[in-house]
């Protein structure tokens, strides 16, 4: 019945040669296959379904959440990457579910108040292997999610691992991963060196899009700079040029949120325009291609990345730079330290003993702090400070 279930479900999304199969090579403990579901229509659901993805509702995106109910938090964020890699997955005939899997998982490793709180954290671990918030998303889906009797994590297919691992592009230097992971945590069923599968690249380049489009978004409602001061990057400056009468005339949040759209769908089209150009070149016959290819395949082009580039700069200068924004993050930066020194003396009258696995005892406390929300750890500081 499961395969008779995998063949319909490709027949009908008529996938690329391109795509993850949807019969997945496995996970690292076995488990029965279901007649229901696909293996990463699973993986979604176990992501969905996790402490570490309830908590990213109250998690810093830019503005510590506390600071507005309308700024987004990294479950916002998340979901809206998601939304623009099931968009680039349908029109690349790729495996949607793994595109939306990689999405909604890719930030679960993210600690309170943002990269504040990942820079700190850092500098508490330096003696112990540091702290990134990438290999601390794999560390929660293979260590530290407790929800079933056999294993630890939650068992995630390969092929979403793989994924996870590679958000950055292929791994060059595994020390850190083996530092903070373990050498045989994946039991040699992942090829470090190989290039991320299309659905990992697309969940990346999603991933950026939403970021510097939604953030621009938040730093204007927030009053952090103008519209006005948009003029001087190219692209934007076409699209708010093409709005300039409607902000006489229409409510000004309105015709904001119809530019932050506008500069979506143009980084969108680009993706699509220049990757379609990149698989030409590469011309690969098979999937097997796709993870041995010479570039980078989903990508913008040189025009787009300078634009991403522009407004990345834009942001950290008039944003994440801003005395608002800063004065907020360094205090985040203050209460993860002071946390992580308090906990240290006994990290048992803080930290539950089924959650100490084998690993160091400053190991267990990163592990403990980093899941914390913005407002748990604010409340928790307030009362040992």
């Amino acid at each position: 019945m499961y395969y008779t279930f995998l063949a319909h479900l490709m027949q009908n999304n008529e996938y690329s040669k391109f795509a993850t199969p949807i019969k997945s090579v496995g996970r690292i403990y076995k488990e029965k296959t279901s007649s229901l579901r696909s293996p990463y229509q699973r993986d979604r659901d176990r992501i969905i379904h996790s402490t570490a993805f309830r908590r990213l509702k109250h998690k810093t995106q830019v503005f510590v959440n506390t600071a507005g109910d309308h700024y987004r938090t990294r479950i916002t964020h998340s979901l809206e990457v998601s939304q623009i890699a099931r968009t680039l997955g349908k029109i690349f005939k790729l495996n949607e579910d793994l595109c939306e899997t990689l999405s909604l998982a890719h930030d679960l490793g993210h600690p309170p108040f943002a990269h504040a709180g990942e820079e700190s954290l850092n500098e508490c671990m330096d003696d112990f292997g540091g702290f990134d918030h990438n290999i601390q998303t794999l560390r929660i889906i293979t260590l530290l999610e407790r929800k079933y009797y056999n294993f630890k994590g939650l068992n995630l297919s390969i092929e979403t691992l793989d994924g996870l691992i590679k958000h950055n592009g292929p791994v060059l230097d595994k020390f850190k991963y083996d530092k903070i992971l373990g050498k045989k945590i994946f039991k040699k069923k992942i090829n470090f060196l190989n290039k991320p599968s299309l659905e990992s690249q697309i969940s990346s380049i999603s991933d950026d899009i939403a970021y510097n489009s939604h953030d621009l978004e938040d730093g204007l409602k927030a009053g952090l700079f103008k519209i006005e001061e948009l003029n001087g990057i190219p692209i934007i400056s076409d699209i708010i040029y093409k709005h300039k009468k409607k902000l006489k005339k229409k409510e000004k949040e309105l015709v904001l949120r119809q530019i932050v759209r506008d500069i979506i769908n143009e980084m969108v089209k680009d993706v699509i325009i220049n990757t379609k150009k990149n698989i030409k070149y590469e011309n690969p016959k098979n999937i097997n291609d796709i993870y041995k290819a010479k570039i980078k395949l989903v990508n913008f082009s040189d025009k787009m990345i300078n634009f991403d580039l522009a407004i990345k700069f834009f942001l950290k200068r008039n944003m994440y730079f801003h005395k608002t924004v800063l004065n907020k993050t360094n205090r985040g930066k203050k209460i993860i330290k002071t946390l992580f020194s308090k906990i240290k003396k006994n990290p048992k009258k803080f930290i539950k003993k089924e959650a100490f696995d084998n690993k160091s005892k400053e190991r267990n406390i990163c592990d403990f702090i980093a899941g914390m929300t913005d407002r748990y750890a604010i409340n928790l500081y307030n009362s040992i400070k």
